[in-house]
């Protein structure tokens, strides 16, 4: 099957030898055999709900997640990004949230996704042969053109927001009158394939068939648009009940995909996201009492044994694993999960040992787990403290499957390309670095990963922060706590704050030592790398601009650089982006 207008182009170039980057002979030579991909995203899972991290101090282990740790390498500072959306936009293309505009939390009925000339790790996969399956949360954008199986996925079954979410319409204040539902209520868990097929109607009932009510199709049409290239059944709303099981039913699809491409001899991506841990949590009978702590210790183990059934179906056959599929040593396994812990809402969120919480600019909105497996090619029980980001896998895991050099290559404009209509693989700068040779040495002393440092965005579009090497200015901070991190703004700082990492890696000084403000005035000196960082990085706007400006859900806050790179300068960015952040 194919994946719509750009990747049956972008299959066709592969296949005449025309696209650029499409790996030579001697790469695939290399290669050997192309990798299987899963990756394991949890949601809002922390630092200190994963036992490879904390060691059990919250009372339960994690056994099958620690697995990963244990045949691989564990990342001390892995960096996801500070919201659900955010994380999973700069896991999937390797482009920042600035980049991609993806930096709001996308909820029902909001006008932004992901855009169709920023390409995904899955529409570059596809030319290389892969076959490519998102199962469970996506939070990309609800409307049909934002969809997996329009950007490169095959199949996807899984559902479009945040949990509380998807529950709001059994609230006993939500509107009786089905058109509000119908307007401005949640789409239910969706089921789709990617088809080299036109579609015009808004979605499919479960059973196939159109929706029989013109009303309502009009209604869909005009808040989802046409499927286009991609059929989409609508299996039913996500509700309070259905969260109980609902992880369940996309792990059995995940398991049936791998297993399919197994029989079918193609190497696989499959990206399976968990609704576990974000709030709120429902949990089913058989699990409830399960960890001794709680509901969310329970919903934690049931998360836990999820991974362990993926880890095993990638195990040898055996008498106690009769369905496993003998592909361990030529899978890439990754463990991660999309921001830091929603705390707030503990005890119904997660834990981790970094200041501050997911939304805000603090190490713990953004430090998250992070584990990677590759029997044979990544060094086993590995504990690596270079610097991580979501951003780093796209270039990384393309280099695993032969193209080395995607990075550059994608940079090349479109008009290098024949002219028989315009695939997204170009003129694209991706943000992340590969970061293959240094995974393949990980164990080595004198081992260094690629990435010099980290840019904190926030959902507003601004940069309140960037790591340095060990070094962290920040530029804005987010003092409020509780919910109200969600609703009051960042603090722009006259002069940066400056935290190292390794001395300070939660953040304390400023607000517990007697003397960080004369450790700062004997530093200050550090900030001027930091503001060069930054200004090298946001001149790539000028030739790359964003795809579109971040959401702002208050019509009052504008991000005013942004917005006027785009209409009034052909998307080149203007100085005040960095200016305002290192004055």
């Amino acid at each position: 099957m194919k994946t719509g207008i750009a990747i049956a182009i972008s299959l066709v170039f592969a296949m005449s030898g025309i696209l650029p980057w499409f790996p030579t002979s001697a790469a695939l030579a290399q290669t050997n055999e192309p990798p299987n991909i899963l990756v394991i995203m949890g949601d809002d899972i922390g630092w200190t709900n994963v036992s490879a991290y904390e060691k059990g101090i919250v009372g339960y282990d994690t056994p099958n997640i620690d697995r990963i740790a244990n045949e691989g390498v564990l990342f001390t500072d892995y960096y996801g990004e500070q919201s659900c959306t955010a994380g999973r936009s700069t896991f999937i293309t390797g482009q920042s949230g600035l980049r991609t505009g993806l930096l709001k939390v996308g909820f029902p009925g909001a006008p932004f996704g992901i855009q169709d000339n920023d390409p995904t790790l899955a529409e570059m996969l596809k030319p290389l042969g892969y076959t490519t399956g998102q199962f469970g949360k996506n939070h990309l954008g609800d409307r049909n053109q934002f969809l997996p199986t329009v950007h490169g996925f095959d199949e996807f079954f899984g559902n479009l927001y945040h949990l509380n979410a998807e529950e709001e319409p059994e609230n006993e204040d939500y509107p009786e009158d089905p058109e509000f539902y119908n307007k401005f209520g949640p789409r239910g868990v969706l089921d789709c394939i990617a088809s080299d097929e036109e579609y015009e109607e808004p979605i499919y009932q479960e059973d196939g068939t159109p929706i029989p009510d013109q009303e309502l199709r009009e209604i869909s049409l005009q808040r989802f648009g046409e499927l286009g290239y991609q059929f989409c059944k609508d299996t039913g709303p996500l509700t309070i009940q259905r969260m109980k099981n609902v992880d369940r039913e996309f792990l059995n699809r995940t398991k049936t995909f791998i297993t399919n491409a197994v029989e079918n001899d193609q190497p696989f991506f499959t990206w399976f996201n968990s609704t576990r841990m974000h709030f709120y949590t429902h949990i089913n009978k058989k699990v409830d009492g399960l960890s001794g702590q709680g509901f969310y210790g329970d919903a934690m183990l049931e998360h836990d044994g999820h991974v362990g059934e993926l880890l095993k179906l990638l195990d040898p056959p055996s008498e106690d694993n009769p369905n496993g599929l003998g592909i361990a040593d030529n899978t890439i396994v990754i463990y991660t999960t999309d921001n830091g812990p929603h705390y707030n809402e503990w005890p119904d969120g997660a834990l981790s040992p970094f200041r501050g919480e997911k939304n805000t600019n603090w190490e713990g909105g953004y430090r998250v787990p992070g584990l990677v497996r590759w029997p044979g090619r990544i060094p086993a029980g590995v504990v690596s403290h270079e610097i991580f980001s979501h951003l780093d896998w796209v270039p990384t895991l393309m280099a695993a499957a032969g193209v080395p050099d995607i990075k550059e290559e994608l940079k090349l404009p479109c008009t290098v390309l024949p002219n028989i209509g315009k695939p997204n693989l170009c003129n694209t700068y991706l943000d992340g670095y590969n970061q293959l040779a240094y995974l393949e040495n990980a164990d080595q002393t004198d081992a260094e990963g690629a990435r010099p440092g980290f840019m904190y965005f926030n959902d507003e579009g601004q940069l309140p922060g960037v790591r340095v090497g060990d070094w962290k200015v920040v530029y804005l901070e987010q003092r409020a706590h509780y919910f109200d991190v969600w609703r009051e703004e960042f603090v722009p700082l006259r002069i940066p704050k400056l935290f190292n990492l390794r001395r300070d890696p939660y953040e304390r000084a400023d607000t517990d030592s007697n003397n960080y403000n004369q450790w700062w005035i004997r530093r200050s000196y550090l900030l001027i790398p930091a503001g060069t960082l930054v200004k090298e990085y946001l001149d790539t706007f000028y030739k790359y601009p964003p795809s579109q400006p971040p959401f702002q859900a208050n019509p009052n806050i504008i991000v005013d650089d942004i917005i006027d790179s785009i209409s009034n300068q052909e998307g080149a960015v203007g100085t005040n982006l960095y200016q305002g952040a290192i004055d």
